[in-house]
């Protein structure tokens, strides 16, 4: 199976060498320092599931040497989606599957009407994992799961195919028939991780023990909960009071993405996360006060630090 990984960042640098010690065939776009490390040294993960090293590694930062490939997991940001899409046009055959694994709803949505619906699927992913230093991807906790699917919810070759590579790459995997909903159940996580760590600058074990700060969690995620409701997503019963729970157990040095590139004083994903849940609240007519007040305080840093 010919898997090409755009965008070689926390998520698809863990999952793409996952796939690619399972036996692959992974090529991964990069650019840089990060590119050239890979190229010298090898693609390396290091964490909490514990370390894996693909050397050598097959990395280019040109799309069109890629070629037809079977998969691609679009890993990219948020603000890159549709010059990212664009580039790739070269790699999508009649039966290549493009998965969107970004943070976010609405990837899929974004990328039909460049490279087609039927070449569209719909995923979703859990992991806490940046690049640690060029070639490096360090992630933090165990915690590795993928979900993806038509976004019909129809049986397909492909995705059983990418299932059972999945498999045996030894991850968390789960080919749905309700991958919006799944998609979703994270966007509710996500809308509070993501949102609060970057307001504060600080990992989840400095803030869940505080009443108020909690507050803000849970504030950020019934909202984007009750928006999902409101739009008609089944299956979202109980999504925001599993997640809240789920933060008392995570490791205390979770920190989202975004939190990770504010920090950095790099561009942050705001307007696809708190921005959206703001925009929707209000084509719905749900109240999003919470997220509206994240949304207000994060977005001078929207295109980096001011």
């Amino acid at each position: 199976m010919r898997i090409a990984v755009i965008g070689t960042g926390g998520v698809g640098g863990a999952f793409g060498a996952a796939l690619a010690k399972a036996g692959g065939d992974v090529t991964f776009l990069a650019r840089g320092a990060h590119l050239a490390a890979m190229r010298a040294n090898g693609l390396r993960v290091e964490g909490d599931r514990g370390n894996t090293l693909i050397h050598p590694v097959q990395a280019t930062d040109d799309p069109a040497a890629i070629g037809i490939v079977d998969i691609v997991l679009f890993c990219v940001k948020l603000w890159d989606v549709e010059t990212a899409g664009a580039a790739i046009a070269g790699m999508v055959g009649p039966d290549t599957a493009v998965i969107p694994l970004q943070n976010g709803i609405d990837a899929a949505a974004r990328l039909t009407p460049i490279l087609g619906a039927q070449a569209l699927m719909g995923g979703t992913v859990g992991i806490s994992a940046t690049i640690g230093a060029p070639g490096l991807i360090a992630q933090v906790g165990t915690m590795m799961q993928m979900s993806f699917g038509e976004l019909d919810g129809r049986a397909s070759p492909r995705g059983e195919r990418l299932l059972a590579l999945a498999q045996k790459a030894g991850f968390n995997v789960t080919l749905s028939s309700a991958i919006e909903t799944a998609i979703w159940t994270k966007f509710i996580l996500l809308t509070g991780v993501s949102g609060v760590t970057a307001l504060t600058r600080l990992p989840l074990g400095k803030l869940r023990d505080d009443p108020d700060v909690f507050g803000l969690f849970e504030s950020t995620m019934r909202e984007t909960e009750a928006l999902g409701k409101a739009k008609g997503v089944p299956g979202l019963d109980g999504a925001a009071d599993k997640h809240l729970a789920g933060l008392r157990k995570s490791p205390p040095t979770v920190m989202a993405s975004m939190a990770h590139d504010l920090i950095r004083g790099n561009r942050i994903e705001l307007p696809w996360l708190a921005g959206r849940v703001v925009s929707l609240g209000k084509e719905l007519g749900v109240p999003t006060p919470a997220n509206a007040f994240i949304n207000a305080a994060l977005k001078p840093y929207t295109n980096g630090t001011p």
